[in-house]
């Protein structure tokens, strides 16, 4: 996939995605899945992952759960799995999840993107939102100068209070361990809702430290990636009793793996929002319908559609910040 604009990250830029699809055929019918690798993310971008695909196809009459428990180390390969499996039995290739939000009135509340870039290039961003009808701004931080991030959140407050506008950051595991407290208690004079992953993962004592201590509430996102093991995934959660946890199941086993973060989250009272990890439209889809059935009132992280120069036609339209699905708009799939 092709980034219609150079999209910067605390990992730098990124202008392509690497992508791969699952096609399954049964009598005439296609199921389409999407393997959401995400380069220098996924816990499964290893040297052996277009071998484990190319079994995945030629074991492919196993069926999905016994499929699922042998690429249990390869998340994006499980979600393209279900993907294709739902779409083969539904009735509809793309219908994979039967709600409302299929009946084209009914949106989700999502979040407006805010990539890295210069002063200017983040201001017309965080502008171009906020006309869109967003009324809730996630802004990724820890690339350029702080200062100047804090400025632009500055600007945001004095023109749209916290009833108008909700501000999510960031950061992407940019923020070192030391400087962390001091950088979360200037952020707090904005009115944050919340902060992704402010440190590195895997550094749980210091993460447990600053959830404790933040006066912003922490969300944990990389730190869910890689742990497949239930006893682990509680584990971790208890150790550092996060706010939030973010889901992208792409990156964290599927919709059964992103299942089972939720399902023990809800034990701990710790709340949640679903996002996408820069899929095609395909997984895209997959993931917004699973996500409605749900039922989080949060606004989720599903805008990023929009990002790519080759993605395929679809019913998905973002507007007004709700991201809805008009069946009578018909998808153009062309995959050779």
């Amino acid at each position: 996939m092709y980034f219609k604009i150079p999209s910067g990250t605390s990992r730098g830029i990124l202008k392509t995605k690497e992508t791969w699809f699952l096609v399954l055929e049964k009598d005439g019918k296609k199921g389409f899945g999407e393997c959401g690798l995400f380069k220098g993310l996924s816990i499964d971008d290893r040297p052996d992952f277009e071998q484990k695909l190319k079994w995945v196809c030629q074991h492919i009459n196993e069926g999905l759960e016994e499929l699922l428990l042998k690429t249990i180390e390869f998340p994006s390969i499980q979600i393209g799995l279900e993907q294709a499996f739902l779409s083969l039995n539904s009735t509809s290739s793309f219908e994979l999840f039967p709600s409302k939000f299929l009946e084209s009135d009914r949106g989700i509340d999502i979040n407006g993107l805010i990539w890295m870039g210069d002063k200017q290039f983040m201001k017309d961003q965080i502008k171009e939102k906020i006309q869109e009808g967003f009324r809730c701004i996630k802004m990724k931080i820890g690339a350029i100068d702080f200062q100047t991030e804090l400025t632009l959140l500055q600007a945001i407050r004095k023109e749209y209070s916290v009833n108008d506008i909700q501000l999510r950051v960031d950061a992407n595991g940019a923020f070192k361990p030391f400087e962390a407290l001091e950088k979360l208690s200037r952020l707090s004079k904005y009115n944050i809702h919340s902060i992704e992953q402010p440190i590195q993962k895997k550094q749980t004592q210091e993460m447990a430290a600053l959830c404790e201590k933040s006066p912003i509430p922490i969300a944990l996102d990389e730190e869910l990636i890689g742990i497949f093991d239930s006893y682990q995934k509680n584990k971790i959660l208890q150790m550092i009793q996060p706010q939030f946890i973010i889901l992208k199941p792409s990156l964290v086993g599927g919709f059964k793996g992103s299942q089972e973060w939720i399902d023990l989250a809800k034990k701990s009272n710790i709340n949640w929002w679903v996002t996408s990890a820069l899929e095609s439209n395909i997984g895209l889809n997959a993931i917004a319908q699973w996500t409605y059935t749900l039922k989080n009132k949060m606004p989720q992280g599903l805008g990023t559609g929009s990002l790519f120069t080759n993605n395929f036609e679809c019913p998905l339209e973002v507007k007004n910040g709700y991201l809805y699905y008009h069946k009578k708009k018909n998808w153009n799939i062309n995959l050779r």
